[in-house]
């Protein structure tokens, strides 16, 4: 399944078989972090978070995941941003994904 640059507003946007393909890779990522075996494959990248509503346990999930894995999070709450202005959320993360790419690529 081709995920590569593809940005996930939802888990609607996923077919069956792309979420099958997340969950290997979670699986052989979980067996590298128990063998101590480094796997930073999001080192020099970043991801912006917009949450709509507030989720801590899914904020600190995602933080401590891309941590793991090399990459730097940016938390975006919609009390803080435009999102909370009445702008939609893709039409936000369209103009805020070329900068963290911009940024680090």
């Amino acid at each position: 399944m081709g995920l590569k640059n593809k940005d996930l507003i939802s888990i609607h946007d996923l077919s069956v078989g792309e979420v099958a393909t997340i969950m290997d890779v979670a699986r052989k990522l979980k067996r590298m972090q128990k063998s101590g075996i480094p796997h930073e494959f999001l080192k020099g990248k970043t991801m912006a978070m917009i949450f709509s509503k507030a989720s801590t346990r899914t904020r600190v999930s995602f933080e401590t995941g891309f941590h793991q894995l090399g990459g730097h999070s940016i938390y975006l709450s919609d009390a803080t941003s435009q999102v909370g202005r009445g702008e939609p959320v893709k039409g936000y993360g369209s103009r805020i994904i070329p900068l963290c790419r911009w940024y680090h690529d």
